[in-house]
């Protein structure tokens, strides 16, 4: 549970980065890779669950231990 909190808090902090580099236009490339990512990684995490396995994501901020 920690470990998807941390990441999904993760994905927050990186949507709103890529929100204000809207402003220059490089967000709009940028939001839907986040969202994506977001996805993917949330369904892999899901199926590793679903097996009883523990999943890991990359790229996650540990903010909770």
């Amino acid at each position: 549970g920690k470990e998807a909190l941390n990441f999904n808090i993760t994905i927050a902090i990186a949507a709103i980065i890529c929100g204000l580099l809207t402003l220059v236009l490089i967000g709009f490339l940028l939001l839907p890779l986040v969202g994506l990512a977001w996805l993917i990684f949330t369904i892999i995490g899901a199926m590793n669950a679903n097996n009883g396995e523990a999943y890991r994501y990359p790229f996650a901020l540990r903010l909770i231990k």
